[in-house]
């Protein structure tokens, strides 16, 4: 009975500890304050997603905190009013396929106690997703640091898009999680898990034993899988098609698997996805960049969004190209081939009824993040797409296929307010998707003008440092 006595008390003093720590830890642990005030957007035009030509005119919606509170619902007197006459309002933008940057080096020798050299500011590369409207994105090659940026946009201390991380597993050798068996691949997935990934991204150098044991490993797990289809499986293109894999991460992995390039094969190409239920991110953006550097760097040097992009990796992109490296009348000509194909794999997806997600691959020399979601929007449609088809790749399929569409995707009551307010409609026009007069970033509202001045600051600030990073001289090696 006394020991009994005990250890009820015990358990009461534990109880009594825990809510003590709890209830300190709560004000770290809740969202921080987005706005001291409800946000009212007057006379708007929702373009909701919910459903094909679903759009309320001229609509009064009020934002209370990271939340939508209402569509036409009566407004609260202590509002800020933000005046939408003949503007837009739509979900924010979604890109499936991004690689953040991180803090970078040692370039040479590395000490067990050394840390990163090359350190970036995350709020002036998020900066770049803010002002492009991009309010999601997945990181398709995710490390440890990707855990600390999501953390401080969660927190407030970065405005930012919503990170969902993938961790990436690959064969051969090299760093990284590598895998050659499928006992291996297996166990990379149930170490991803838990660690915290929410994706599994398979890889080129992947044997086929250990790709079909990461992917059979992933569903049971609960993760879904996007990814490259495996060098392995060049002439049996159809084996890559096993249950469970979710998305094919670019649509040169499969024109790679091309003998001739036409309509045929991509209608080939489009049922193998659509009989395994496997979703496209096309990337057509990506391919386009490619094939215009290994004819030669004169359309990056130009590329007006350049100045956006660290000085380092403007460096790298122009003196150590890799794309550039493989100019030859052959290649070239390859990679137009692949160019002009993806727009019909597109076309040939949507006639089969394959859902197409928009990515980008941001962080590939050309692809600048944000700038380049409204890039690959209008290539979709120039594939085929309608402009609304093109928005629900970029917003409600994509939340679908994220398992964010409870919460986001569309614009209803109690999602949450990651939306962006257009000058015009861009169901008439999808280059009105750059038409940008403001945006709601997890109900934080950041107008035009905050915008414009955040990248001119950016701008600035590259430029004036353009001198300070030489991509060849961080990279050769000690004597």
């Amino acid at each position: 009975m006394k020991f009994k006595t005990t250890a009820t008390k015990a358990s009461k003093l534990f109880t009594l500890i825990f809510t003590v720590l709890l209830l300190s830890f709560v004000g770290y642990t809740q969202p921080p304050v987005i706005e001291e005030k409800p946000i009212v957007l007057k006379n708007v035009h929702v373009i909701t997603m919910t459903s094909p030509g679903n759009i309320i005119k001229n609509a009064t919606v009020v934002i209370a905190g990271s939340k939508i509170k209402s569509i036409n619902e009566p407004a609260p007197k202590n509002a800020k009013i933000i005046d939408g006459k003949g503007k837009w309002l739509m979900p924010g933008l979604i890109d499936m396929h991004v690689h953040v940057l991180t803090d970078g080096g040692p370039f040479g020798p590395k000490l067990p106690t050394q840390g990163a050299v090359m350190f970036f500011d995350l709020q002036d590369y998020m900066t770049l997703y803010n002002s492009n409207a991009v309010t999601t994105i997945l990181d398709l090659g995710s490390r440890p640091e990707h855990f600390g940026q999501r953390n401080e946009i969660g927190k407030g201390k970065v405005i930012g898009p919503r990170m969902a991380l993938a961790a990436m597993i690959d064969g051969g050798n090299g760093q990284g999680r590598r895998a050659n068996t499928a006992d291996d691949g297996r166990q990379a997935v149930r170490s991803a898990k838990a660690e915290g990934y929410e994706f599994i991204k398979v890889y080129s150098e992947l044997n086929v034993e250990t790709y079909k044991a990461i992917i059979d490993e992933a569903h049971k797990q609960g993760l879904k899988t996007i990814g490259h289809i495996p060098d392995a499986f060049q002439g049996k293109l159809n084996e890559a098609f096993v249950p469970d894999f979710g998305m094919v991460a670019h649509a040169e992995e499969l024109a790679k698997h091309c003998r001739d390039f036409n309509e045929q094969e991509a209608k080939s190409m489009a049922k193998l996805l659509k009989d395994n239920a496997t979703w496209l991110s096309p990337t057509l953006t990506t391919m386009e960049w490619i094939a215009s550097q290994v004819r030669s760097l004169d359309e990056l040097k130009a590329l007006p969004a350049l100045k956006y992009v660290h000085p380092l990796l403007q460096s790298k992109w122009q003196v150590a190209n890799n794309y550039n490296k493989m100019s030859s009348p052959e290649n070239i000509s390859r990679f137009d081939k692949m160019a002009k194909f993806n727009l019909l794999l597109v076309r040939a997806c949507k006639e089969a009824g394959v859902p197409i997600v928009a990515g980008t691959d941001a962080g590939v020399s050309g692809v600048v993040p944000g700038f380049a979601i409204h890039d690959e929007l209008a290539l979709l449609v120039k594939a085929g797409l309608t402009n609304e088809e093109a928005l629900a790749s970029a917003t409600l399929l994509a939340a679908q296929w994220l398992g964010i569409d409870k919460i986001a995707g569309t614009i209803e009551p109690d999602k949450l307010a990651d939306l962006v307010l257009l000058e015009e409609n861009p169901l008439d026009d999808i280059s009105n998707t750059k038409k940008i007069a403001g945006v709601f970033i997890n109900g934080r509202w950041l107008d035009k003008a905050q915008l414009n001045t955040q990248l001119a600051d950016l701008a600035k600030r590259n430029t004036a440092n353009r001198d300070k990073f030489d991509w060849l001289k961080m990279m050769k090696k000690p004597k």
